[in-house]
């Protein structure tokens, strides 16, 4: 990507930045080493690389899917204001 000195003092004067023309200049000339740096990376073969889900090859910690809790469904339908068919009963909010 080719960007020219208007380009910068453009981009500055939309984001409300004041830069002086040796500023823009220094400017222009890190954003092309910017873009040289990006056309080498992009440059670079990695079709034989596979894709991680994660910069470091980190692994979470999972724990056992296990039941730790009694069923307590007979209790908790007994207490409930209105229950039919194993199902809780509400009134109707919607007509």
């Amino acid at each position: 990507m080719s960007l020219t000195l208007h380009d910068v003092q453009r981009v500055a004067m939309l984001a409300r930045i004041e830069v002086t023309d040796t500023e823009s200049e220094q400017i222009l000339e890190q954003l092309h080493g910017i873009f040289k740096l990006i056309e080498q990376m992009q440059s670079v073969d990695t079709a034989a690389i596979e894709p991680m889900a994660h910069a470091q090859d980190a692994v979470g910690r999972l724990r056992l899917d296990t039941v730790t809790e009694t069923d307590q469904h007979e209790l908790f339908q007994s207490v409930a204001p209105a229950a039919e068919q194993e199902l809780y009963l509400v009134p109707r909010v919607i007509e």
